[in-house]
């Protein structure tokens, strides 16, 4: 009898194994601009992580950070991704926007390209341009 409960048992950890959320990956940074002004009180950073592989398909966000800006720049960021839904062959990269009540005010131009596999360099350094 106490072989059948020790077998169940077993069993019962080993389900409870396989149900453990899959392991977090996460990128750092910080978003900064050159302009030499001070960001509103109601300003808002939006960061993301996406998958810009297709050409003509909208990109899969993989991680993304928005809230209330606190401080001024250079303004951290913090991404928590899932490695299981990087892609070998894909292309990914990271873009950021600040807005001010809705409107837009400063946004990533350029291409800001990350590899997921460990070689990206942290703090990301993340370059954003006023709107005009």
């Amino acid at each position: 009898m106490k072989k059948h409960s020790f077998l169940g048992l077993a069993a019962l950890l080993s389900a409870c194994q396989t149900l453990q959320p899959a392991a977090k990956t996460s990128l750092d940074g910080e978003v900064f601009y050159l302009q030499r002004i001070a960001l509103p009180p109601a300003a808002t950073l939006s960061v993301s992580l996406q998958d810009v592989s297709l050409m003509d398909a909208p990109a899969v966000t993989l991680a993304e950070q928005k809230g209330p800006v606190k401080g001024q720049v250079p303004l951290p960021f913090h991404l928590s991704y899932d490695p299981a839904q990087v892609k070998p062959g894909h292309r990914y990269s990271v873009s950021a926007r600040i807005e001010v009540d809705g409107k837009l005010m400063f946004i990533t131009t350029e291409h800001h390209a990350v590899q997921l596999d460990g070689s990206d360099p942290q703090p990301l350094k993340i370059r954003v341009d006023a709107v005009r």
